[in-house]
């Protein structure tokens, strides 16, 4: 169950049951973007594709998965979306950084998630990007996704990006949300070399906002302070 003890051997836990349209167990854990987002796609478009579920007998992508659903929210046309998925992007990049093995949930996060219905609409919205990517993408370098020091710089810009993406930073959503799934997509594909461009990029997105928000953030106290001096001598 996914709402085991987080501080458990991870490898002692048992994956839940696959999900109805995933490939055999043995396959599962070798399939692609494309094909682990078509397997979504069977069955009920109502479904709820409940977190604690969607990582089954991934192995070692079941964090860039997860991270992939994670990042939906930040794709809706709704202010405050943001704020759904940094903190599960901030949860699963502190993960990485202290060695888990496989993703933790807590019960009332495992129990939710997308229905499959968005999955599709989503699938499809990334159809072109993913005929792309695919030509490019192969699992290679696998040092820069295993070794524990690389865990920890994935983990670490994981939990910037989603601290980012949570501040109402205006016009953003769709930049970090990207920013995510370019990691996702690297764990998914499980590509050394994509995810150190992931690093770079989210790297430089980081400081160049991290700035910017700082700055945002200093001009509304001054611009609070003179309303409240002119307030104050009118």
């Amino acid at each position: 169950m996914t709402t085991s003890d987080p501080e458990s051997d991870p490898d002692d836990r048992a994956d839940p049951a696959p999900l109805e349209g995933l490939p055999p167990p043995k396959r599962v854990s070798e399939a692609g973007t494309r094909a682990l987002l078509d397997a979504f796609a069977v069955g009920d478009p109502d479904t709820i594709l409940r977190l604690g579920d969607v990582f089954a007998g991934l192995g070692k992508r079941s964090f860039g998965m997860l991270l992939f659903i994670a990042t939906l929210p930040a794709f809706v046309p709704i202010p405050g979306f943001g704020a759904v998925s940094g903190p599960l992007a901030m949860l699963l990049g502190a993960q990485l950084m202290i060695g888990l093995r496989k993703p933790w949930l807590p019960g009332f996060i495992s129990r939710r998630g997308p229905t499959r219905h968005s999955m599709v609409r989503f699938r499809n919205r990334l159809s072109p990007w993913l005929t792309r990517l695919e030509k490019v993408v192969r699992p290679r370098a696998s040092f820069l996704l295993d070794h524990r020091l690389a865990s920890i710089v994935t983990g670490l810009l994981l939990i910037l990006l989603g601290v980012l993406l949570s501040l109402p930073i205006p016009f953003t959503n769709l930049l970090f949300g990207a920013l995510l799934l370019l990691f996702a997509l690297a764990l998914i594909e499980r590509d050394g070399y994509l995810m150190a461009v992931a690093w770079v990029i989210g790297g430089v997105a980081v400081a160049v906002f991290g700035i910017l928000s700082g700055s945002l953030a200093a001009m509304a106290a001054d611009g609070l302070q003179m309303l409240g001096f002119g307030q104050a001598t009118g």
